[in-house]
């Protein structure tokens, strides 16, 4: 018997191509085609991000309510980033009290309490009925991510006037307002189609959309980005190769990491020399910028928070560390701390490492939605490590994984009771 939610023949192959998509679907009870629809639509819009509140948090409101009018269950492990995000929004509204009567930090308030909703709602809808609904969101993902690059390529390369509204710093940053939130969105689609090319098959189309999509990341020459990718990348390849079934399957896997990074860093290279990128590559690829040393600069900064960290335990409230040294510390952690008081950043540093846990945890168990799994593994810990350098606790797609990783570990566990033999604790997944 097949895990809940997965069907033989239903996985379109491959399962990015909105052809061969469309099909599988076309049986689904009517409630279920909606909610496919739906889910397609908020992610593909989720490319337009410059604009507040954008297409994609409406169509949230109207995910919420069809996922639930579709017979969306509240499974028990979710009682963990629920309670975690309750508690941290929580303090977050506390902290309010310290800055009243501005309508900035009510906002940013809300934004925090959207985007935690956001991720609950993501985590509902792919527990159940898991293979469809991850394919319905991966089509309109992957064509979002092209669709980003596309407007950044544009916008870099000033290809017609008014191109430059896709770049900031001549640096390519699509339908965003930032090139250091474009280049980390990017991500999760092109380790999708990373990881099902090292462990399945290599498609050319997968190779075009991949290759696109990696330009458009080039362009963003945002340094966390590429450091989050190449975190990413490194994560799918050694969870592929621990998961692969057999020692053949390993050594392909290996041989295909060892000569696709190659070619990566070979195209790199050419287009590098071949074109006027190289001397803003040179500019971004140095480790410390002067923006990050010296009075005012991010590490100084980041000293100033722990100090200040320990003399509000009830925080500061939004935009107070900003108002009172200049600039923000570049730190999502000590951003918990400083916005959210001692009690929300303990909350968000445990919603992040239970995360983490569950996140590497389901993603070495056999299943039909073990490449989804590690593909959100690998963008997990990148955008994790990222956090270090720059605030990521209002970014959109760093929520669309942390519910898409507890959803399947929610399926995973809900496919297990259904199908697991006694004894057993894997599940059959196709490679």
């Amino acid at each position: 018997m097949a895990p809940r939610g997965f069907a033989p023949g239903a996985i379109p192959s491959p399962a990015w191509a909105p052809a061969a998509y469309a099909g599988p679907q076309a049986k689904a009870p009517f409630r279920e085609r909606l909610l496919t629809t739906v889910l397609f639509a908020a992610v593909l819009s989720s490319c337009v991000a410059f604009i507040e509140p954008s297409p994609h948090d409406a169509l949230m409101g109207l995910l919420a309510i069809v996922a639930l009018a579709a017979g969306g269950r509240f499974h028990r492990i979710l009682i963990v980033p629920f309670a975690l995000l309750v508690i941290w929004n929580f303090f977050g509204l506390l902290t309010l009290l310290n800055v009243p009567d501005q309508k900035e930090t009510v906002q940013y308030a809300a934004t925090s309490v959207y985007l935690a909703i956001a991720a609950l709602i993501f985590a509902l809808v792919v527990a159940d009925k898991t293979m469809p609904r991850m394919a319905a969101l991966e089509v309109a993902y992957v064509m979002a991510a092209v669709i980003s690059a596309i407007c950044g390529a544009i916008g870099y390369f000033r290809l017609f006037p008014g191109a430059g509204m896709f770049t900031l710093y001549d640096r390519a940053m699509g339908m965003f307002k930032d090139p250091n939130v474009y280049g980390p969105f990017l991500i999760l689609p092109l380790l999708i189609l990373l990881q099902r090319m090292i462990a399945r098959r290599i498609h050319v189309t997968s190779v075009l959309t991949a290759g696109i999509i990696l330009f458009g990341l080039l362009l963003s020459f945002s340094r966390g980005a590429w450091f989050n990718f190449a975190v990413g990348l490194a994560v799918v390849i050694a969870l592929d190769f621990l998961s692969a079934p057999t020692v053949k399957a390993r050594m392909r896997i290996v041989g295909l990491g060892v000569a696709g990074v190659a070619a990566m860093l070979v195209l790199i290279v050419v287009l590098l020399s071949a074109t006027s990128l190289g001397s803003m590559f040179a500019q971004r690829a140095q480790l410390i910028q002067s923006y990050d040393v010296g009075t005012g600069g991010r590490f100084v900064l980041q000293q100033l928070a722990i100090g200040t960290v320990l003399g509000f335990p009830n925080g500061m409230g939004p935009f107070e560390f900003s108002r009172v040294f200049g600039l923000q510390q570049h730190n999502v952690y000590l951003q918990a701390f400083l916005v959210y008081g001692w009690g929300g950043g303990f909350a968000y540093v445990m919603l992040v490492l239970t995360t983490t846990w569950v996140a590497f945890g389901n993603a070495i168990k056999r299943t039909p939605w073990q490449g989804y799994a590690i593909a959100a593994a690998g963008t997990w810990l990148g955008v994790v490590l990222e956090g270090f350098i720059i605030d990521t606790d209002h970014w959109r797609s760093f929520f669309l994984v942390l519910g898409l990783i507890w959803g399947l570990a929610a399926a995973t566990r809900a496919a297990a009771v259904t199908v697991a033999s006694p004894g057993a604790n894997t599940l059959a997944r196709p490679r």
